[in-house]
C-alpha cells in the first residue's frame, strides 16, 4: 500500500486493519467545499456519529510528504458540534492553507472519547534513524491531543530496540506495538512511520494518522552491527553488576547524573576526545584520590565512569563506596550502600541529587532528623549513632583551617606558576600539550575534586540552617548570603563593565562553553559572537561582605554548633562557607585555563599535518601521551587515533541508552526517567525561548534553553536573559550557584522529558517559589 494524504491513508488502513481501529470519515476538497458547501455538510450529517461533536482536520497535499512533513502546519478543531458551528471550522481549516491547491483535502471525523491514552509514535529514533519505537505518550489528560497540542503535564517517553528479546514492560503499550507490526506489514517494514494513536479505556487501539517519516534510517548491514554492540552493552553491566570483594552492595545502578554528572560536563554522546579528557583528569583515578584525602574510604583502582559504547555512565555503587567514612565497614557499610541504590532505583527523579536527596556524606545540623529515614528503614539507634559519629570527625577534619582543603588551595597557586612556566618555555608542542595536561591533572582537577567535595559540605551546612526549628535563615536570606559569597566568576561580569576588549580578552579568554569540546571556540577565537562590546553593562551589585547573621541568631547558632560538637564558631563557618565557595570555583577556572590551552595547541599541531578540528575530536587523549613517548610519526599516529575514534563515535550517536541503568536489560527498551527540577531563586520569569543557536544578540529578554552548561557559558549573562533551563545539572552545580550569586532565576537539570516539552514551547513563564513552569505557545508536535 502507498501512502497518500492524510484522509486517504486513513481510509484505506480503515479496511486493511485488524487489531487497530480508524475512525470513519467524510472526505472532500477546497474546490468541492467552494463551489457546494451545502452538499458537503449533508453529507457530513447524514452519517449517524454527526448528531456528536466531531473533529474537523486539515489533509493538505503539503502535508505528509517524503521530504517534509509540515507536522502541526495547517488547523483542525476538535469537539464541534452542529451544522453551523461545523462550516465555521471547515471555513478555518481552509482558510489556513493560505491559498494552497484547490486540490487539498479536508475531512471530518467522530471524536474519540473515553481515552486511556494518547500520543505519536515513531518506528525509528527521529534523531538517529536507528531501529527503535519510540513513544511519546500521556495517560493522565483524557484528549488525543494533548501531546500533539504540547498541553500534557505529565509526558513519557518510551524507547524500544526491534530486536529486544521480551515485549514492553509497560503493559498498557502493548496492543500499539500489535498495531505498530501491523501497520509495517501493510506499508512495508523499510519504511519509517510516525503515527498518531489513542487508546480507548477498553484496550482499543485507533490509529489516528500515519505519515512517513522524515529522516534516514540506518541500513541494514548498520542495523544488525548496532544489535551486537547493545548485546555487549548488555553483557558488561551484568559484569559490572555482579558481587565484588572490594565494594559494599550487592549489585550496581548506572546513571548519566549522579556524582561527577558527566551528563552535564561532557553531554550523552560526547565525541572520543572530550570523553576521555574527562576520564584522564577526573574520573579515572583522580575522583578516588581525592576522597581518600578527606577520610572517605579509598577507592583506589576503581574508575567512577564506565563508557557504555562511548556514552558516559557513573558507576552508583562504586561511587557510594566513595562516600562512606574510611571507618563505617563491615554489616554497617553493606547495609548502607544497598539502603541507598534501593533508594536510587524507586525514586529516580533524584538521580542527579543523590547527595542531597539520598545519601548521607558529611555532618549538617539537620543530620540527626535525616537519620530517622534510616531508622524507619530497620536500622538500629546504634547504627545510627556510629554514623553519625563518623560524619561528624570527617566534616570537622575537612572543614578546619588546617583540612585538606588548604593544602588543595595551596596546589591551585602551583598550578597558576607552572603554567606559565610551560606555555612561556621552548618545549614542542607535543611537550607542552604533555605538560599542560600533566599539570592540569596533579594541580588542577586534584584540589578541584577536594575543594568540590568542600564547597558542597559548605552548602549542605548553610541549607540546614533553613531545616532548624525555627530556621536560622529563611529562603531569602539563603539566597541573599550564596549572592554574597565570594566567586571568581562574577569577576567575569565586572571585567566585561570595566576592562576594554583586549584586557578582557586576555584574562578570560580561555573560557570554551564545552570545557573539554575542542570543537567549541574559545571567548578569544569567536569574541563577537560571545559578547556585544557596544553595550553598556553595569558593575553587578554585590552585597556588603558582613554576616548574614548577628546578634541573638548568632549566638543560637554558636551554641547549636557547641552542641552538635562542630569546631566552628558561627561567623568562622559562614567565612569557610563563603572561602569553600569561592575556593571551587577559582579552581574550576583555573583548571579550564591549562585545558582550553592544551585544546588549542593540539588544533594547531594537528592543522600541520592536514587535519581538522572536526578530526581532532575523534582522538582519545592518549594520543598525546603516544607522541611524547614515542618516535611514531606524528601524522600516522593522528591517522590512526582519528580513524578508530570515529568508528567508535558511529557506535555512541547511533545506539539510545536510558539515563538511569536498573537491570541490563534495560539496555534494549526503557521509559525515560521524569527528573524533579532544581529551581533556583524565588523568582518569576517570562518571556520567548532562545538557544545557543542563536544568536547571542537575540537572547535579551529570553529564556534561554541549554542542555548543559558549564563555566564557559558564563558570557550568557552579559545578554540580558530573563532565566534559563538546562536539561542536566544538579542544585550542586556551577550554573547553579551563578544562577543564586547573580540572582537569575533558573531551572536547573529539567531532565530529558521536560527540557524537550519545554524546548517545543515558543515561551516559557518560570514561577520557581511555585516550581512550575508553563509553555505559552507550541513550536513543533513531536516533542522529541
Amino acid at each position: 500500500m502507498e501512502l497518500g494524504s492524510k484522509a486517504e491513508t486513513l481510509e484505506c488502513l480503515a479496511s486493511a486493519l485488524r487489531t487497530a481501529r480508524v475512525l470513519p470519515q467524510v472526505r472532500f476538497t477546497v474546490a468541492e467545499w467552494e463551489r457546494s458547501p451545502h452538499s458537503v455538510l449533508d453529507r457530513i450529517f447524514e452519517t449517524p456519529w454527526s448528531a456528536a461533536p466531531v473533529i474537523v482536520r486539515s489533509s493538505s497535499l503539503a502535508e505528509d510528504r517524503e521530504d517534509v512533513s509540515h507536522a502541526g502546519e495547517f488547523l483542525s478543531e476538535l469537539d464541534v458540534l452542529g451544522r453551523s458551528a461545523v462550516r465555521r471550522s471547515i471555513t478555518r481549516v481552509a482558510c489556513s492553507y493560505g491559498g494552497g491547491s484547490p486540490d487539498d483535502q479536508i475531512f471530518v471525523q467522530p471524536m474519540l472519547r473515553d481515552v486511556a491514552l494518547s500520543g505519536v509514535a515513531f518506528t525509528a529514533d527521529p534523531t538517529t534513524g536507528s531501529p527503535y519505537f519510540v513513544i511519546n505518550y500521556d495517560d493522565a489528560s483524557g484528549t488525543t491531543d494533548s501531546i500533539t497540542a504540547g498541553r500534557s503535564c505529565e509526558p513519557k517517553i518510551y524507547l524500544r530496540h526491534r530486536e529486544a528479546p521480551s515485549a514492553a514492560p509497560v503493559p498498557e503499550l502493548a496492543g500499539l506495538f500489535e498495531a505498530l507490526g501491523e501497520l509495517e506489514g501493510v506499508l512495508g517494514p523499510d519504511v519509517p512511520l510516525d503515527v498518531e494513536f489513542a487508546v480507548d479505556t477498553g484496550g482499543q487501539v485507533f490509529v489516528l494518522q500515519v505519515r512517513r517519516l522524515v529522516c534516514d534510517v540506518l541500513p541494514p548491514p548498520r542495523r544488525a552491527r548496532l544489535a551486537r554492540e547493545i548485546t555487549e552493552v548488555e553483557s558488561a553491566i551484568r559484569r559490572l553488576s555482579g558481587p565484588h570483594p572490594y565494594l559494599y552492595g550487592d549489585r550496581t545502578l548506572l546513571g548519566v547524573m549522579p556524582d561527577w554528572n558527566p551528563a552535564e560536563v561532557v553531554g550523552v554522546r560526547p565525541r572520543p576526545l572530550a570523553l576521555s579528557l574527562y576520564r584522564r583528569l577526573l574520573t579515572d583515578s583522580v575522583w578516588s584520590a581525592s576522597r581518600d584525602g578527606y577520610g572517605y574510604r579509598d577507592l583506589s583502582g576503581f574508575p567512577l565512569l564506565i563508557s557504555l559504547a562511548g556514552q558516559p555512565y557513573v558507576d552508583v555503587r562504586v561511587s557510594l563506596n566513595s562516600f562512606l567514612p574510611k571507618d563505617v565497614e563491615g554489616e554497617l557499610a553493606e547495609r548502607l550502600v544497598n539502603h541507598y541504590l534501593r533508594r536510587l532505583e524507586t525514586e529516580p527523579e533524584n538521580h542527579d541529587k543523590i547527595e542531597f536527596e539520598i545519601l548521607l556524606s558529611c555532618y549538617s545540623l539537620d543530620l540527626p532528623d535525616r537519620l530517622m529515614r534510616l531508622r524507619e528503614e530497620g536500622f538500629s539507634a546504634q547504627e545510627c549513632g556510629r554514623l553519625l559519629s563518623s560524619l561528624r570527625t570527617l566534616t570537622n577534619r575537612a572543614i578546619g583551617p588546617d583540612g585538606p582543603w588548604a593544602r588543595d588551595l595551596a596546589r591551585l597557586s602551583e598550578l597558576g606558576r607552572r603554567f606559565h612556566t610551560v606555555t612561556g618555555s621552548g618545549l614542542s608542542d607535543i611537550g607542552k600539550m604533555h605538560w599542560l595536561m600533566e599539570d592540569c591533572r596533579r594541580y588542577g582537577t586534584l584540589p578541584f575534586a577536594g575543594l568540590a567535595r568542600v564547597g558542597f559540605i559548605a552548602v549542605e551546612l548553610m541549607r540546614s540552617l533553613r531545616t532548624l526549628d525555627p530556621p536560622l535563615l529563611d529562603d531569602a536570606e539563603f539566597e541573599a548570603f550564596m549572592r554574597g559569597a565570594a566567586s571568581v566568576t562574577s569577576e567575569l561580569n565586572a571585567d566585561l563593565a570595566t576592562l576594554d576588549r583586549r584586557d578582557f580578552l586576555l584574562r578570560h579568554g580561555h573560557l570554551r562553553p564545552g570545557t573539554y569540546d575542542i570543537l567549541s571556540p574559545r571567548y578569544d577565537e569567536a569574541p563577537d559572537h560571545y559578547f556585544d562590546w557596544d553595550a553598556e553593562w553595569g558593575r553587578p551589585h554585590r552585597p556588603p561582605p558582613d554576616p548574614v547573621l548577628s546578634g541573638a541568631r548568632a549566638d543560637r547558632l554558636d551554641l547549636l554548633l557547641r552542641q552538635h560538637g562542630i569546631r566552628l564558631g558561627a561567623y568562622e563557618l559562614l567565612d569557610f562557607v563563603r572561602a569553600a565557595i569561592d575556593g571551587r570555583e577559582r579552581a574550576k577556572y583555573l583548571f579550564t585555563r591549562n585545558l582550553s590551552e592544551m585544546l588549542r595547541i593540539l588544533g594547531g599541531f594537528a592543522r600541520k599535518y592536514g587535519y581538522t578540528l572536526e578530526d581532532c575530536s575523534y582522538v582519545d587523549a592518549a594520543v598525546i601521551g603516544d607522541l611524547y613517548a614515542s618516535s611514531g610519526d606524528p601524522g600516522r599516529v593522528i591517522e590512526s587515533a582519528v580513524a578508530r575514534g570515529r568508528g567508535s563515535y558511529e557506535s555512541t550517536r547511533a545506539m539510545t541508552l536510558p539515563s538511569l541503568i536498573r537491570r541490563p536489560c534495560d539496555v534494549w527498551a526503557f521509559g525515560r526517567e521524569r527528573a524533579e527540577p532544581n529551581f533556583v531563586t524565588q523568582k518569576r520569569a517570562s518571556g520567548r525561548v532562545v538557544t545557543p543557536d542563536d544568536d547571542p544578540r537575540d537572547f535579551r529578554g529570553g529564556i534561554l534553553l541549554i542542555t548543559a552548561a558549564d563555566p564557559g557559558y558564563d558570557y550568557i549573562f552579559s545578554h540580558g536573559i530573563q532565566a534559563f533551563v538546562t536539561m542536566y545539572g544538579g542544585a550542586n552545580s556551577h550554573m547553579a550557584i551563578r544562577a543564586g550569586e547573580l540572582g537569575v532565576p533558573a531551572v536547573i537539570g529539567a531532565g530529558e522529558v521536560l527540557f524537550r516539552k519545554w524546548s517545543r514551547a515558543t515561551g516559557l513563564e518560570i514561577d520557581c517559589a511555585a516550581r512550575q513552569v508553563r509553555c505559552t505557545g507550541l513550536r513543533n508536535r513531536s516533542g522529541l
